[in-house]
């Protein structure tokens, strides 16, 4: 586990450790929180960065390389 010295403003700082409150907040809530936070804003930017490169693909292109993945996916799954 690694640890971040980070710095918040204080008006966020209290949103979020009253939402984590509000929700019966224990020990570890709050690098929970975050954890999920940064991991769901990663995957946001890359969704929009993939968005963005493939806005040039048809729609039976993209279709077609989504079944692509998808039957690679299930092919290699253990």
């Amino acid at each position: 586990m690694t640890r971040w010295n980070l710095s918040i403003p204080e008006e966020t700082d209290r949103a979020v450790r009253s939402f984590l409150a509000r929700k019966g907040g224990k020990k570890g809530d709050l690098s929970k929180f975050a954890n999920d936070a940064v991991r769901r804003e990663i995957l946001r930017q890359t969704v929009v960065d993939i968005q963005k490169q493939n806005a040039d693909l048809g729609e039976k292109e993209t279709v077609s390389l989504a079944n692509e993945a998808v039957a690679w996916a299930r092919a290699h799954r253990s």
